[in-house]
């Protein structure tokens, strides 16, 4: 027999060697749980008292910070999802006077969707109850904790990025 040892994934290696990867395993569950927990807090609260997904919210962050507007292609890629993901939504924003579409003057195969004055208006309504809202859900962490934290984080998406893509962006 051969005894070559073959490399294990993170995943399997903690499971079959426990005590190999029990911190890096904790602290993937301890993201993950703070992530779903101020995720859900959020997305109740826009629902509650906005009546909007955040979809929707996400999307008119974006658009928010494009006055010229952006192609449906470069909002995907923003937003991390497919152009098919984003049709309905922006369908149902246009319906409703939120946003425009329209052909773009670079590129005739593309359209450039933006916030309408009115969608605009809402959103900062919006994005101003959902940044006290953050405010609150970090309360608990003084200024130094909060520093600290998003140095620790940098450095984890450049772990992962290395992981992932060999690079360190």
């Amino acid at each position: 027999m051969n005894n070559i040892m073959i490399p294990l994934d993170a995943e399997t290696n903690a499971v079959e060697m426990p005590d190999d990867h029990r911190d890096e395993l904790r602290l993937w569950l301890r993201l993950l749980t703070c992530s779903t927990l101020i995720e859900g807090e959020i997305r109740r609260r826009l629902r509650d008292r906005f009546g909007v997904t955040l979809p929707r919210f996400d999307l008119m962050a974006q658009l928010d910070k494009a006055p010229d507007g952006m192609t449906l292609s470069d909002l995907s890629k923003r937003m991390m999802v497919s152009n098919g993901n984003l049709t309905g939504l922006v369908d149902r924003l246009v319906a409703s006077g939120h946003i425009d579409r329209r052909v773009s003057e670079t590129d005739r195969r593309a359209q450039m969707i933006s916030l309408t004055p009115a969608g605009q208006s809402e959103f900062r309504t919006i994005a101003t109850e959902h940044e006290g809202w953050i405010a609150e859900l970090f309360g608990g962490l003084s200024q130094k904790d909060q520093a600290d934290l998003m140095r620790l984080l940098a450095k984890t998406k450049r772990s992962a990025r290395q992981a992932v893509h060999g690079d360190v962006e």
